[in-house]
C-alpha cells in the first residue's frame, strides 16, 4: 500500500526552526489562557462563587497541548495560506495536473498523456500519475526554491504497469519539475531505470486553470 512521505526542503523556511517559533508562540498563548482563567477565578471567588479549578483543567491548555493544535492548523491548512507560503518558501501544488509526455530515447517512441494527482500538506507529499498503460506514486522527493527560477518538484517513483501490459515490466524512475512563477503550469525532465531504460520531457497544466 502506498502512503504519503515526507518531503525536503531546499532553500524554504527549516522545519526545526519553524518548530521552536511554534513552540514559543505556544508557551505564550497558553500562559495567556492560564493566566486569564485563574482571573476569572479570583473576580470569582471574591464575589462570592465557590469555584473548584482542577489541576488537570489547566493542563488541557498547556503548552503542548497548544503547540499539538497549532502544529496540526499548520500541517493541514496555515500552510497553504499564500502570505504564509510565502513567508516558509513552500508552494501549494495540491491537486491535480494534466500531463503530456514526450519520450525522447527512441525516434519511434509515441507521446503519452496522463493525470497527476498531487497530495501534499506541511510536512508530506504523494505524486501519483496515471496513464493508460501504468500508475507511478513517489517515494521520496524534494522541493527546491531556487530565487532565479521558482520551485523545483524532484521524486524517486515506482512504476506499476496495468495488468494488460504484458510488454511493460515494474520499474523505477526520476522525475524533476519546475513550475511557473503562478503555480499553473510546470516543464520538466523524467528517466526510468531497471530493465526499462526511456527519458523524455514532461508538460503539466492544473486542471481548472
Amino acid at each position: 500500500m502506498v502512503h504519503d512521505h515526507e518531503y525536503a526542503l531546499l532553500g524554504g523556511s527549516n522545519r526545526s526552526h519553524v518548530g521552536r517559533w511554534l513552540a514559543g508562540i505556544a508557551s505564550a498563548i497558553s500562559a495567556g489562557i492560564v493566566f486569564l482563567i485563574l482571573s476569572l477565578v479570583d473576580i470569582a471567588k471574591a464575589s462570592g462563587l465557590n469555584v473548584n479549578l482542577p489541576p488537570t483543567a489547566l493542563s488541557l491548555i498547556g503548552a503542548g497541548a497548544v503547540y499539538g493544535a497549532l502544529y496540526w492548523l499548520l500541517d493541514r491548512y496555515l500552510w497553504r495560506r499564500k502570505p504564509i507560503g510565502l513567508l516558509l518558501k513552500v508552494p501549494d501544488l495540491a491537486g491535480t495536473w494534466n500531463v503530456q509526455g514526450t519520450p525522447l530515447h527512441s525516434s519511434a517512441a509515441l507521446p503519452w498523456e496522463g493525470r497527476i494527482t498531487i497530495v501534499q500538506s506541511w510536512d508530506k507529499l504523494r505524486i501519483h500519475l496515471k496513464t493508460k498503460q501504468s500508475s507511478s506514486d513517489s517515494l521520496s522527493a524534494a522541493l527546491q526554491h531556487d530565487s532565479a527560477i521558482g520551485y523545483v518538484l524532484m521524486y524517486h517513483y515506482r512504476n506499476q504497469p496495468g495488468v494488460t501490459e504484458r510488454d511493460m515490466a515494474p520499474h523505477h524512475g526520476f522525475a524533476e519539475l519546475t513550475f511557473a512563477a503562478d503555480g499553473l503550469s510546470a516543464t520538466g525532465d523524467y528517466f526510468n531505470g531497471r530493465g526499462r531504460n526511456t527519458f523524455g520531457t514532461m508538460k503539466l497544466i492544473r486542471e481548472g486553470s
